[in-house]
């Protein structure tokens, strides 16, 4: 009979799990980043995640936002007003 023992070294660890740890990738546009974000706030609200995954889940929006923040206040310094012939800074109003 074959021994069905294994130590903790030879047990198959889950692919989740170690995915989960690895790097994000920065999302390919602020249009990607939103639906991304959209996505996982749209999971957490739903209440069915399991702790870890709810809070790695929470960590990449908080990425997520971060990045389209980003990218909305490089958009905002690039747009500029032109008032009596002189270029100035947009402002929201």
């Amino acid at each position: 009979m074959p021994d069905t023992f294994h130590s903790p070294e030879s047990r198959p660890r889950p692919m989740a799990r170690s995915a989960s740890k690895s790097t994000p990738t920065e999302p390919a546009s602020y249009e990607h980043a939103l639906a991304e974000l959209d996505r996982l706030v749209a999971q957490m609200e739903d209440g069915q995640m399991p702790l870890d995954q709810l809070l790695d889940a929470y960590r990449r929006a908080s990425e997520l936002l971060q990045f389209c923040r980003g990218r909305l206040q490089a958009v905002e310094e690039q747009v500029k007003v032109l008032d009596e012939g002189v270029l100035k800074p947009w402002t929201a109003a």
